[in-house]
């Protein structure tokens, strides 16, 4: 018992005013992720390898700055531009859905050049004629048309000293720019050395326009084409900001429509608004006023995880919300243990005072052990991102959302329940307004040997395993989604339903190469998945196929080749890390190499009967997946190891019976708190799974499977390789 609650009672309400001033008001404290409200994030790669070794240094940190300025002056609010590694840059756009327009802004080299034309025909007729001519070289302008340059720059673009847009004679914009003094001394001699001749305006190595030298010019001139007003504010913008030090290209990209944004929050507060509601009914069902009260830490656990992502500044997004619906039910666990712990206590004849206190300490070290476990997995998914701590660079974007939420979950829900639903018992049981606890008992006493058929279970999970992993592999690279592959997802809203058959009929007169086409649960939204940049190809065909049928672009994401070999890789080594971590804190907890060897075995087979279950429904590996594989890792050892608290209290009590009699004990003993810990759990899971929309849906498929699993591992492999590796020793 809390010997005083006055200071309890003070924490208690400094957490939820501290919560409550980080939270509120949500618009302005929480900020959404671009799942969520729409936007791009980018990974730019700085190519250096053609530069000098003295210029690669600071190579990427001019390209970043330059970059960042040309996005400050378009004005996107609140973007993120950071360097990561040594040639690579983040970008993240909320709100930006124009992806052709920004990609220009962010990736145009805008390396520009003023350069002599040779108008002599004669040399012009050889240089076609493939014929290499020394000093000058041919380069083409927009509509084709071939100019013969002398190699020699008259001037560069570092010589502008601004540039904006402006209106030639018929109204058709165009892009007005002035010199330097240096520059503009070395234009006034080149055009006044070169009246009649033509001069070539050539931005990164294309001619934009070639106007005759009239008259002697000094500080300033114009670029003209067949440029949109858009078009001629973004080259004004990039010629302002200067030219990338070096070339860029996108390793990975993002984008989200505002649309998709907007579905997703909706379907996501469903899920969560469901989610709770099934929660909450069932804990005051089934535990009465102790439902209620844990009810109560929950509504407190939801305020606490508003108000850290508050305080840290961090984004919510898609996986993020799912990450609340799932920690908030997996903070019901805690209060079950507790009050199956008070109910054995009543059981024994304790006074009410002794059920609170023995019900909250016996069950503390079980729900101590089955949280740290999880928040290993939320740690090697990046769970502390916002503090800099982000092992394997997992948790860039919604992966970082759902850790982070996963984590602060996990936390607040220690808290609420070890503390908070303390602290009220005892208020109520001081006051004298509570003088017993009632609950229902549906799931009674067993007396089960599991352990028997031990034999007839390891055969059936050792061939559902070797199946699951010969299915997995057999898929080969089919089995993998474009983070670990490479290639490009296109997601489109087709105003009125399409058939599939006549999207791929329309795909095929393109080469796409090897291409993947599937309505993604509504018959509007087709899905099409490519090895490379395809969508200028798509987009033109699905106009050209469907004229009457209005198309929008919800997503874009695209991965390179070899940024998808390295997160395949570092997937990898998360997943073993986390599965070796968390076993060998089974081992040292339990004081015993028996109890991590067979916890890593468990845990093993979770892992392999989620991915064959991903194999077998044609569902592919992605980021996400691997979410879900730690997920699962973190939580599925928790009933193994309420049952191991079990065994171990057991061993201190319980001298007379043989070492299978004791498990046997241990596992009808806790099989009812596995049963409602598993199921109260997958209340959320199905409402993530049924209503939180087809983004989501694989996810929690695999969460849903992970955590069915993870009980059967818990009874049936867990326990009995206990037994066998204690016979061994």
């Amino acid at each position: 018992m809390f010997r005083r609650l006055t200071p309890w009672v003070i924490t208690i309400l400094v957490v939820i005013a501290l919560s409550a001033w980080y939270a509120f008001p949500l618009k302005e404290r929480i900020s959404l992720g671009l799942d969520l409200q729409g936007g791009m994030h980018l990974i730019l790669k700085v190519d250096t390898a053609k530069l000098p070794p003295q210029a690669k240094a600071n190579a990427t940190e001019r390209a970043l700055e330059v970059i960042r300025n040309r996005i400050d002056q378009f004005g996107v609010k609140e973007p993120v531009i950071q360097r990561q590694g040594e040639d690579e840059i983040v970008i993240q756009l909320p709100g930006l859905t124009d992806r052709e327009r920004a990609l220009a802004l962010v990736a145009q080299v805008a390396h520009l050049e003023f350069r002599l034309v040779n108008s002599d025909p004669e040399l012009l007729k050889k240089a076609l004629a493939g014929e290499t001519l020394e000093g000058y070289e041919t380069l083409k302008d927009a509509q084709g048309q071939l100019f013969l340059l002398e190699k020699k720059v008259a001037l560069t673009g570092e010589a502008l000293a601004d540039a904006r847009v402006d209106y030639g004679q018929f109204g058709s914009p165009e892009v007005t720019f002035s010199l330097t003094a240096e520059g503009a001394k070395v234009f006034s001699q080149m055009t006044g050395a070169n009246i009649g001749r033509r001069l070539a305006i050539v931005l990164d190595g294309k001619v934009k326009s070639a106007p005759t030298i009239q008259s002697q010019i000094s500080d300033r001139g114009q670029i003209t084409g067949r440029f949109t007003q858009d078009e001629a504010a973004d080259l004004a913008l990039v010629l302002r900001s200067g030219a990338l030090p070096a070339p860029v290209y996108v390793e990975e990209e993002r984008t989200v429509g505002a649309l998709l944004g907007s579905d997703s929050i909706r379907t996501g507060l469903r899920a969560v608004v469901i989610g709770l509601a099934a929660v909450f009914i069932f804990m005051m069902v089934y535990y009465l006023l102790a439902g209620v009260i844990a009810n109560v830490a929950l509504l407190l656990n939801g305020l606490i995880i508003l108000g850290g992502l508050g305080m840290l500044h961090a984004t919510l997004t898609l996986p993020g919300i799912a990450g609340i619906v799932l920690t908030l039910g997996m903070a019901v666990d805690a209060n079950v243990l507790i009050h199956e712990r008070m109910r054995e206590e009543m059981k024994l004849g304790r006074s009410l005072r002794q059920v609170i206190a023995n019900g909250y300490d016996r069950a503390f070290s079980a729900i101590f052990d089955s949280n740290f476990t999880t928040l290993i997995a939320a740690f090697i998914l990046g769970g502390l991102g916002p503090l800099g701590l982000d092992p394997f660079h997992l948790g860039v974007g919604p992966i970082q959302g759902f850790a982070v939420t996963l984590t602060l979950g996990l936390v607040a829900s220690m808290f609420t329940a070890i503390i908070v639903t303390r602290v009220i018992f005892e208020a109520l049981h001081r006051s004298g307004r509570l003088t017993k606890i009632r609950m229902l008992h549906l799931i009674g006493e067993t007396k089960i040997d599991f352990l028997k058929p031990r034999k007839i279970f390891f055969s059936i999970t050792l061939f559902l395993n070797v199946a699951g992993l010969v299915l997995f592999f057999m898929l080969g690279n089919r089995a993998y989604g474009i983070d670990f592959t490479g290639g490009q997802v296109q997601q489109f809203h087709f105003d009125q339903p399409v058939a599939i058959e006549k999207v791929r009929s329309a795909l095929r007169e393109i080469d796409l190469g090897e291409v993947s086409i599937q309505q993604f649960g509504d018959p509007k939204e087709i899905l099409v998945r490519t090895g490379g940049d395809t969508l200028k190809q798509v987009q033109a065909k699905f106009q050209e196929a469907f004229p009457n049928n209005k198309i929008r672009l919800s997503r874009v994401e695209q991965v390179g080749p070899s940024v998808g070999k390295d997160l395949r890789r570092k997937a990898l080594l998360a997943v073993i890390l986390s599965i070796v971590s968390i076993s060998l804190y089974v081992a040292y907890r339990f004081r015993e190499w028996s109890f991590g060897v067979a916890g890593i075995v468990a845990l093993l087979h979770d892992v392999v009967i989620t991915i064959g279950a991903l194999a077998l429904t044609h569902r592919q590996m992605s980021m996400d997946m691997v979410a879900a594989l730690l997920t699962i890792a973190g939580y599925s050892i928790n009933d193994t190891i309420v049952t191991y608290d079990r065994i171990r209290e057991l061993r201190r009590t319980v001298r007379r019976i043989n070492l299978p009699e004791l498990i046997n004990l241990a596992i009808n003993q806790t099989l009812g708190r596995t049963i409602l810990t598993t199921g109260v759990t997958l209340l959320t899971v199905i409402a993530l799974f049924l209503w939180g929309g087809r983004v989501l849906n694989d996810f929690a498929f695999a969460l849903l499977v992970g955590f069915l699993s993870g009980a059967y591992s818990t009874v049936y492999i867990a326990s009995p390789l206990l037994l066998f590796w204690e016979k061994k020793r």
